[in-house]
């Protein structure tokens, strides 16, 4: 008999993302297996020996029988608990592959627990003032978790909030394994995009956090023309596609483009419509002066108008600009 399951439960465990087919030791009675299919199914199976003498002897002869029953009904059994685990099948197969072990698994759920829509833009902004300070030239910065020890500075003014969020997940997640803090950043922002409607972005593990704090005035101001972003966010190893398509973070955290919870391509249509400009009211609010600098600029324009148009493209090349800044100036443990 053939018995078909949901396959989410297996987002929380790495055996099942990455081999196609399970068995359970043969003994003389046949073979239980478990097939991952198409679509995320798992299809149970026992198959009867086709004879004593034939089947294999990895289980000490000690009630076989008893032996196999107790495994499947453990197996099986254990299925409706881990359920409320689950995320779609839909994202379990598109982001299966994606899931680095059990650490990875155990993070994932209790971020997921503490990071909803409202506390977002505050996770990105800790992601963005982390990394932020990295500088190629001296190799200096970056996604190291010093965060941490600065945020009695100015521009990280609120952050302490966000930190103490992802607090009591680290406090779970420490009991099963110790994770630095910018790993928890680098995860957390990932989950925020997600949570908002952006894209699921797999995030590598394994990150060191430093024992100092970065060096000051390393992050971009937010008074900045256009030139002097461009030139900062080289020295980080960023162009300005890079630059532009990061920024478009700001869609969330309610600077008026468009619904402050939902991650979108809104920025980048209200950069092309300058509401700034208008005299008086709540639109001459609307963004950062860094962001109206982005739409005076002839080849910001460019990428801004690309990404106005095609939501898709810039779904797929902020997931990859986020992937290269929280790898930035990471010191990793199993370098």
């Amino acid at each position: 008999m053939t018995t078909t399951l949901e396959p989410c439960f297996l987002h929380s465990f790495k055996l099942f993302a990455s081999s196609r087919e399970f068995k359970f030791p043969a003994t003389n009675r046949g073979k239980s297996v478990l097939r991952l299919q198409a679509q995320g199914k798992i299809t149970h199976q026992f198959i009867p020996a086709k004879s004593a003498t034939a089947c294999d002897t990895d289980v000490p002869r000690f009630d076989e029988n008893s032996l196999i029953r107790r495994r499947e009904f453990v197996h099986l059994s254990t299925i409706p608990f881990l359920l409320p685990f689950c995320v779609s099948e839909k994202e379990f197969a598109a982001n299966a592959l994606e899931v680095d072990g059990d650490e990875q698994s155990v993070m994932q759920i209790e971020i997921k627990k503490v990071v909803s829509k409202a506390k977002a833009p505050g996770m990105l902004r800790l992601v963005f003032h982390d990394a932020g300070t990295y500088q190629t030239e001296e190799n200096s910065g970056g996604m190291n978790g010093s965060i941490i020890l600065e945020l009695d500075r100015p521009e990280n003014s609120g952050l302490s909030k966000s930190v103490k969020i992802l607090e009591k997940a680290k406090g779970v997640i420490d009991k099963y394994e110790q994770v630095s803090w910018a790993d928890m950043i680098a995860m957390a922002g990932a989950q925020a995009v997600f949570v908002c409607g952006g894209p699921f972005i797999p995030v590598r593990l394994g990150r060191k956090d430093s024992m100092v704090p970065d060096a000051e005035g390393k992050l971009p101001l937010e008074t900045l023309d256009a030139p002097a972003l461009k030139k900062c966010f080289l020295s980080k190893g960023l162009s300005t596609q890079e630059l532009v398509v990061l920024s478009g973070a700001h869609t969330i955290g309610g600077k008026g483009f468009g619904n402050p919870t939902v991650f979108d391509n809104s920025y980048f249509k209200v950069l092309l419509e300058k509401p700034w400009r208008s005299s008086g009211g709540m639109s001459s609010m609307v963004g950062l002066p860094s962001d109206h600098a982005l739409a005076e600029d002839e080849e910001c324009i460019r990428w801004i108008t690309a990404y106005a148009g095609d939501q898709t493209k810039f779904f797929e090349d902020f997931k990859r600009a986020y992937i290269k800044l929280v790898n930035s100036g990471a010191k990793w443990k199993n370098a």
